[in-house]
């Protein structure tokens, strides 16, 4: 009883043992951040996705906080048209990709909800113009890798909104084209690399 009382006592004086931030390497092969956006005011809607991502998150679910730190490289735009694919990488009005080969998005996880990230508050620098952008996280979940022993493995899908002529990405403007376009990024990120 006096052993217990000790250990318990001990316990108690230490405190609850705090969790250090834990660093996650993007997956290349598992993100994917992609588009959607007007096709003359309204008349169809065009998607597309990016399929070069580097990058890291930083999460420590204990303390509630964690950053998030990524590349996109801007040459592997897929329209899933090639004609477009060519347009939207060469015009200087879209994303010019000769002068401005990436785009990155830096920001802090916010708002946890039991332990887990429901926002990142951050800015987006894109066509060489840097603006705010917040993500809005609906899904997230980390857990040991089922197929790569001893990594551990999170995934979100986060949803955001720009005005791409706020970026000087306004092509097809004169025409009645909408400006706003939906980010929607799909990430996996591993511990120790990928």
């Amino acid at each position: 009883m006096k052993i217990t009382f000790v250990i318990a006592a001990a316990v108690l004086i230490a405190g609850p043992a705090v969790a250090a931030p834990v660093k996650y390497t993007i997956d290349p092969d598992h993100t994917y951040p992609s588009l959607e956006t007007d096709h003359f005011g309204g008349l169809s809607t065009w998607r597309g996705k990016f399929n070069k991502t580097s990058g890291s998150i930083v999460l420590d679910a204990q303390a509630g906080s964690g950053t998030v730190d990524v590349t996109v490289d801007t040459t592997s735009i897929d329209m899933g048209h090639d004609k477009l694919n060519d347009h939207v990488k060469g015009d200087a009005a879209m994303l010019d990709v000769q002068k401005y080969p990436t785009a990155t998005y830096t920001g802090k996880l916010t708002k946890f909800v039991d332990g887990k990230p429901t926002e990142v508050d951050g800015t987006l620098t894109l066509h060489g113009v840097t603006k705010p952008l917040t993500l809005k996280i609906d899904q997230f979940g980390c857990r040991p890798h089922p197929m790569k022993k001893g990594k551990d493995v999170c995934g979100a899908n986060a949803t955001g909104t720009i005005d791409r002529g706020a970026f000087g990405i306004d092509w097809g403007k004169q025409y009645g084209f909408k400006m706003d376009t939906k980010l929607t990024i799909q990430v996996e990120a591993l511990t120790g690399g990928t």
